[in-house]
Order: C-alpha cells, then structure tokens, then sequence
C-alpha cells in the first residue's frame, strides 16, 4: 500500500506542469495592439559654441507592428531664448539640427517649440543652462570575458552632479577572403576591382548611461562605466574608437532619464522595478490631454575620442567572426561569366586559380557574404581615423 501511494504521488507531480498549463489562458495586452501614435522628442539645447544642436522628432509605434521607427517629418521646430529665436532644418527625416549658434547669454533659459505638419503645437518647460565640465579621461580595463570602457570627469565647484553619457563606436573589421577580380563581361577574364576587403562598422549607444555623485562629498566621476565589449568581438579585431558625450543634467532631467531607463532596460522579472511615468518636460499646447514624450535639457555637450588598438587587449582573444559557413571553390575562365556577370551577382572571384604551367587556368570564388565587407559596413574611411 505505501508502494502504491508514493507511486501515485510521483505521477501526481509528473501531471501538475500539464494541469498547470491547461489552466493558463494567453492575455494580450491592450497597448500592444493600440493604434495611438505619441510624439517622442529627444534633444540637448547645446550652449556649446562649437557644435549644434540636434533634435530628433518620432512617433510611438505598436508592439505588434512591423516598423520600429516612426519619423516625424515635415516639423516646424526653432529655439527660444528671451532675446531670440532660432530655427533648426530637417537634415535628414525626424532629424532637425541647427548650425553652431551664439547666444548672447549661455547661461540663460531656452525652450524648444514644435508644429507638427497636422499644426499641433508642442512646447518644453524654460530651462535654464547647465554648466557641464570637460571629460577627464576614458579609460578601459580587460576582464576574462570582455572590455570594459569607463569615463572620468570632475567639477571643482560641485555644481553638476547629475550625469548622461552617450557614445558612437567605430571599428576596422576584414571579409574572409580578398575578391581581387571582378568578371569582364565581353571576355570573361578577371580584372582588378575596387577595395571590398578592409571595412569601417559604426554603431550609436542604444542603452541609457547615467552618473550621479549627489550622495558623495566631492563632485568626482571615477571608472563609470559606457559600455562592455565581449572578448569575442569583431570590434576589437584590429582597431576600435569610441566617441563619448557628455550632458550634465538637472535633477529633474536625470529622474526622467531614471524612469525611462528602468521602464526600457530594466523590466522583464518580478525583481524588477515596475513601469513607472516618464514625467518628461514637453506639452501639447494645441490640447493637453495629448500626451507627449521626452525631456528637453541644456547644456555644454563635452565629448572625448579614444583608440583602442587589437595590441593593447589580450592576445588570447579572438573574434568570433560570422563566417562560418565560407568557402571557396574553382571555376575555368570560361564559366566566369555566367555566375559573375549577370545580376543579382550571386559569387565573387577572390584570386586565380593557376595551372600547371603557372598561367591563370580559372579564378577561385566564393558567396559575397564571405568576400564583401560592404554588406556589412562602409570602405570609406573616416576623417578622424589615424
């Protein structure tokens, strides 16, 4: 008998996880298949003399739906001061930007008005300049599994506190092979083709890097960490830079920035914090019950460049590259043209392929995922590159 009851109990708990889960019932929530579209606005008034001012408009878009980015084009947007206006032009779709500007008081209040191409209008709160001082340094230290970039910065006067760093990262990567020839199509011989090998990646911060130092003493940034770069990435296969900004914040823009880091990055457990309000500064003046998203600030943006070479990391890492799958095979010169000319061009000849007297018999090929770095990055290399 107490065979059987144990028996019975091990099947009992076998059927709890079957039980449990016809019980479920799927629930999708109501926002994922709203159609309300928000403004999101997300710009820095640079008082920095030397640099624009860039202000980014789009529009919320469903969970659901299939486009993840939703410009706003079309937008009257200008900055005012208490002693003039200036108009930013859209330079790209949802991108408004303006030249350098001077403003006769740095120091003063400055708000962003927008009309949307509907004629809805939009205004931030006034808010008075921050005073941010420059980066101190940028530094990285290696870890068995990645690299980790950190910023150093400092206030003398204790002012700033409150922190936000973003970054833009370029890196020098290679193909697999080298396609050195490209196919002529009146004779079928290979020719000497543009540079497809050597390649620059870019890629902007997609995470919120904060920093605040308003419980500690003196106003002093140490070792804060930007980002990781895994040990095994392509990124630091040759030579990596990274472009650092810096905003100083009020305490009210840095609690936005808080919330909006915590509502996006930091969900997905019950140990998580919950969804909270953005509390942002900007307003639908057209109808308030409009809700609108984002936090207008304004200061000095300082930014700092650094070099990372492949040296300077240790020499047992090594990139995982995505090319696992490539090879190369042969081919006689005569059936160049058929597989090399005719688009969509499905191979690329990497070298010849020689014979036993030592003359090009053929070429050898593989697929352009494996021989053209353009599909993945630019050949153009950038101006600050050294």
């Amino acid at each position: 008998m107490r065979r059987c009851k144990h028996t019975c109990f091990l099947v009992l708990m076998a059927l709890l996880p079957i039980i449990y889960m016809g019980c479920k019932k799927p629930y999708d929530p109501p926002l994922i298949n709203s159609t309300a579209s928000f403004l999101v606005v997300d710009g820095v008034i640079n008082t920095n003399l030397t640099d624009s001012t860039i202000v980014k408009l789009s529009r919320t878009v469903p969970l659901s739906g299939k486009v993840s980015f939703k410009p706003e084009t079309n937008a009257v947007v200008y900055i005012e001061t208490s002693e003039a206006s200036y108009s930013l032009a859209e330079t790209s779709p949802g991108r408004y930007s303006t030249p350098p500007l001077t403003f006769s008081a740095p120091g003063g209040s400055y708000r962003v008005r927008i009309i949307t191409s509907d004629g809805v209008k939009y205004d931030s709160d006034l808010v008075k300049a921050k005073l941010n001082p420059p980066i101190d340094s940028i530094g990285f230290t290696a870890t068995p599994n990645y690299l980790q970039i950190y910023v150093n910065a400092h206030d003398p006067n204790n002012a700033t506190r409150y922190y936000r760093w973003e970054y833009q990262e370029t890196w020098q990567f290679h193909a697999k092979y080298a396609s050195d020839y490209v196919s002529d199509e009146r004779t079928g011989l290979g020719v000497r083709q543009q540079q497809i090998y050597q390649c620059f990646g870019n890629n902007p911060s997609t995470t919120i890097v904060l920093g605040s130092t308003a419980r500690l003493k003196e106003d002093v940034i140490y070792q804060s960490p930007v980002t990781e770069i895994p040990s095994t990435s392509e990124k630091i296969e040759t030579k990596y830079s990274i472009l650092v900004r810096q905003y100083a914040l009020t305490p009210e823009e840095f609690n936005f920035w808080q919330n909006l880091k915590k509502n996006t990055e930091q969900l997905g457990s019950v140990f998580d914090p919950q969804p909270s309000s953005g509390g942002g500064n900007i307003h639908c003046t057209s109808d308030p019950k409009i809700p609108v998203i984002g936090y207008i600030g304004a200061t000095n943006i300082q930014q700092k460049r650094v070099f990372i070479s492949n040296t300077q990391v240790p020499p047992a890492w090594f990139p995982n590259y995505p090319y696992a799958g490539c090879k190369m095979d042969t081919l006689h010169t005569a059936d160049v043209p058929f597989i090399l000319v005719y688009p969509p061009i499905v191979y690329l000849a990497t070298h010849p392929w020689l014979g036993d007297n030592g003359l090009p018999k053929g070429f050898y090929y593989t697929t352009p995922e494996c021989a053209d770095c353009t599909l993945r990055g630019t050949t153009l290399q950038p101006e600050f590159w050294r």
